[in-house]
């Protein structure tokens, strides 16, 4: 990534996300560290399970897989709004866009744009 791109998406307050096929973190900026409390070297390599509620897990990870299979999502141009976990357990309301990402015209895994729409 440039090196104007990658300041652009440390440096924004949103959280910006990319996981792997397996929906293993494999990029955190500083908005998810500020959204969620986690720090990046603390979910590297970690599924989305991190932040998803338990009652949640099993719905996210059947449209997970979906999406991967198909590349079809009924998302698309669309902001969702999910619960969703901090590091120290406190419940947050999240609102996200997702893209699929692909190289060679292969899906290879997804980002996010996040922002914490917790009510005060």
């Amino acid at each position: 990534m440039c090196d104007f791109l990658k300041q652009m998406a440390e440096k924004a307050d949103d959280g910006i996300l990319y996981v792997d096929l397996k929906g293993d973190v494999r990029y955190w900026n500083s908005g998810c560290e500020k959204i969620f409390g986690f720090k990046a070297d603390e979910v590297m390599g970690r599924n989305l399970d991190v932040i998803i509620p338990e009652k949640h897990r099993q719905r996210h990870w059947d449209g997970f897989y979906q999406v991967a299979e198909s590349g079809e999502t009924k998302y698309r141009d669309k902001m969702l709004k999910v619960p969703a976990l901090s590091k120290d357990g406190r419940k947050l309301i999240i609102q996200f866009s997702m893209q699929i990402i692909t190289e060679n015209d292969k899906i290879v895994g997804f980002s996010s744009i996040i922002r914490d729409v917790t009510p005060l």
